[in-house]
């Protein structure tokens, strides 16, 4: 055999066995990121498994967050110190560099660049990238690896590994991320629903105030919490107190205020049988957090006594309040006052009288009237008195039943844009 001829058996073998650690390397790769859940925690091991294929004693692996303009460390190897954060604009750090560049940055040891504190000798960075549904890379981080046991320089080959490792590394992040948005969504959306178990369970049953009255609500939220309340109380054995708010607002900020508001109520409507007084008392409880939060409160608070055959209201501001009789029209309750949280000034209250056993209580809010269907027209309160007079025999629950069939009748599949309440009491 000739001398040339066995130095190219020599050369194939050894490119042959140098191939095959590669393609070792990739599927040592590919199972680690398979089995592995937490990118953090097989980086360290991905990069050690590069770097001694590569040669390279100190190593790095950078990721970038959506929006951030700083690259962050999640792996190293051969580092004495943890890495610190890289700003992406940084002009000395080659891993910046070949993220903004989104190509690979190779150093020779004999190059006269500006050292980054990383780089020792050869340097290679290899930006992390990953291809969407759209075609479009999408840059994720960096690699950057130097310190070569050889003291060479990384070859075309180094460069063509580290890239194909990096492109893995790219799949494994978004996967990752993917995972991550995905377990705060299912985390998000168990906090949202306990935040509306939790404000449900704020609103009274009508078996509160029972046998003295019967009384029955509801509250849809327009979004999984809300700003709508009502409340009831059993004050004497014959009086029996009910209100109905309405924060200037929906979503979690009112539904705090909310909270806030039936806490504050039902201490001080057990101080005074008077609506104003108590309404006054409510406001100095709340004047800080509405005034903080810039948003103010509907509110009517009437007590409905059956052995003086009275009702006493205070109203701040809330427009659908009707006392309903036997005959003639609903009696509208009007404001008497500003919404709390608008003025300083002391509510006033005023007196109606009242048939026990025949009339009627109703109080609602504006996102029923306001409610539109599918060709932008709102149901309107005169539909909502409509029905309620149109069964006001029957029980207060069936009464309220018929409300929301109607508005369901009249919104279709259009969702509620504002909280949904109706309250409904015969005493």
């Amino acid at each position: 055999m000739s001398r040339d001829l066995e130095l190219e058996i020599e050369n194939a073998a050894r490119e042959l066995a140098e191939r095959y650690e590669e393609i070792n390397l990739l599927y040592t790769i590919s199972e680690i990121l398979g089995r592995t859940v937490s990118l953090d925690r097989a980086a360290t091991t991905i990069l050690r498994e590069v770097s001694e294929t590569v040669g390279a004693r100190r190593a790095a692996i950078y990721t970038c967050e959506a929006g951030s303009d700083m690259l962050d460390p999640i792996a190293s190897v051969g580092v004495p110190d943890a890495l610190p954060s890289v700003s992406l604009s940084d002009p000395r750090n080659l891993a910046a560099r070949a993220f903004r560049g989104r190509h690979s940055v190779v150093i020779a040891p004999e190059d006269d660049v500006t050292d980054d504190g990383f780089r020792i000798g050869a340097v290679l960075a290899v930006p992390i990238m990953w291809t969407g549904e759209a075609g479009r890379p999408e840059l994720l981080g960096a690699v950057s690896l130097t310190n070569r046991s050889t003291g060479a320089a990384f070859s075309a080959g180094d460069v063509k590994l580290v890239a194909a490792i990096a492109t893995q590394i790219g799949s494994a992040i978004q996967n990752a991320r993917l995972v991550r948005e995905s377990i705060e969504q299912q985390r998000l959306l168990q906090e949202v629903r306990l935040a509306h178990d939790l404000q449900m369970k704020l609103l009274p049953s009508g078996d509160v105030v029972a046998p003295q009255a019967e009384a029955s609500a509801r509250v849809v939220p327009a979004e999984s919490v809300g700003g709508d309340f009502y409340h009831l109380f059993r004050l004497t054995p014959s009086a029996t107190g009910v209100m109905i708010g309405d924060v200037s607002s929906h979503g979690y900020r009112a539904a705090l205020i909310m909270a806030l508001a039936m806490s504050a109520a039902a201490i001080h409507a057990q101080s005074t049988l008077d609506p104003a007084a108590m309404l006054h008392a409510l406001l100095y409880s709340l004047r800080e957090e509405l005034s903080n939060t810039e948003m103010f409160i509907t509110l009517f608070y009437g007590v409905v006594d059956r052995q003086n055959r009275t009702l006493q209201y205070a109203n701040a501001g809330h427009p659908h309040v009707f006392c309903c009789r036997p005959t003639g029209e609903p009696e509208r309750l009007g404001a008497l006052d500003p919404p709390l949280g608008m003025s300083d000034q002391a509510p006033t209250s005023r007196t109606v009288k009242w048939t026990p056993e025949k009339d009627l209580l109703v109080l609602f809010t504006d996102g029923i009237t306001d409610a539109l269907n599918d060709a932008g027209q709102p149901m309107g309160e005169r539909r909502v008195l409509d029905t309620i007079q149109r069964y006001a025999t029957e029980p207060a629950a069936v009464i309220v039943d018929r409300v929301f069939d109607a508005l369901s009748q009249h919104t279709g599949d259009i969702p509620p844009r504002d909280d949904l309440t109706l309250v409904v009491l015969r005493s």
